[in-house]
């Protein structure tokens, strides 16, 4: 299978994350840890904290307290760089994809491997073969402009592009936000995909119901803290869960 990895441990542990800008404190206490091939998706409110949540553990936010291992291996100094963290295996598709709009397809795709390219492996042609595999609507625009693609096509296209990178870990924000359902179930079949294959996928996500459809276990974060986590299917069928975020006439 595509994007396989040999590892079996505990690919992320965060211990008592505190964020803050400023004076505000956006993260408070915040513990949760993700294994190779396991999905665990992280569910709440806007203003929540959960995009705070992921720019963190990219480096791209400074941390206030606590501690994270990627790894098995705590985040320190230059470790923390975001140049490092994609190196190590670690890729964020950000909620509002960030693609280079008046570049090709292909040559977004190509721009995911050009850390690894640098570091001498000369892989990228096959990866993105595995990427057109999961993304049929890709190969036929490769060299369509990434600006011209529909909503949905640009989602693949941010996936795909940080495939390119052969992740360990891979951290989605929102990637169902403002697609169509038909789009959303794609986007969803390919995370499960993923998943089979060893990657250990990071699930943020408005849409509760589909993300507790398809994650191993799940974190409810409020107010900058985890106020309930669990098993998916567990949490799916907690009253709190079900009155807040799938609705109370979801059949359980």
């Amino acid at each position: 299978m595509p994007f396989r990895h040999p590892e079996h441990s505990v690919i992320l542990e965060v211990r008592d994350l505190c964020v803050a800008y400023g004076k505000v404190e956006a993260l408070s206490q915040v513990s949760l840890s993700l294994r190779r091939g396991e999905i665990v998706t992280v569910i709440g409110p806007n203003g929540a904290g959960k995009t705070t949540l992921l720019l963190a553990l990219m480096g791209l936010l400074p941390v206030a307290s606590g501690e994270i291992l990627y790894m098995g291996h705590a985040q320190r100094g230059r470790e923390r760089e975001v140049e490092f963290l994609v190196r190590q295996g670690m890729t964020l598709v950000p909620e509002k994809r960030e693609l280079f709009a008046e570049m090709s397809v292909e040559d977004n795709l190509l721009l995911g491997a050009f850390d690894r390219y640098r570091c001498g492996h000369r892989d990228h042609l096959e990866t993105m073969e595995e990427v057109f595999a999961l993304f049929p609507r890709l190969e036929e625009r490769r060299d369509q402009e990434a600006g011209t693609l529909s909503g949905g096509e640009r989602q693949m296209l941010a996936m795909g592009r940080a495939l390119m990178a052969k992740p360990r870990l891979l951290m989605l924000d929102e990637p169902s936000l403002g697609l169509a359902p038909l789009v959303i179930r794609d986007i969803f079949r390919v995370i499960a995909e993923l998943k089979e294959s060893g990657v250990a996928i990071l699930l943020i996500e408005q849409n509760a119901r589909a993300a507790l459809q398809i994650a191993d276990y799940a974190y409810v974060l409020e107010t900058g803290e985890v106020s309930l986590s669990g098993r998916s299917d567990e949490l799916s069928r907690d009253p709190r869960v079900i009155e807040s975020y799938l609705g109370l006439g979801h059949k359980h």
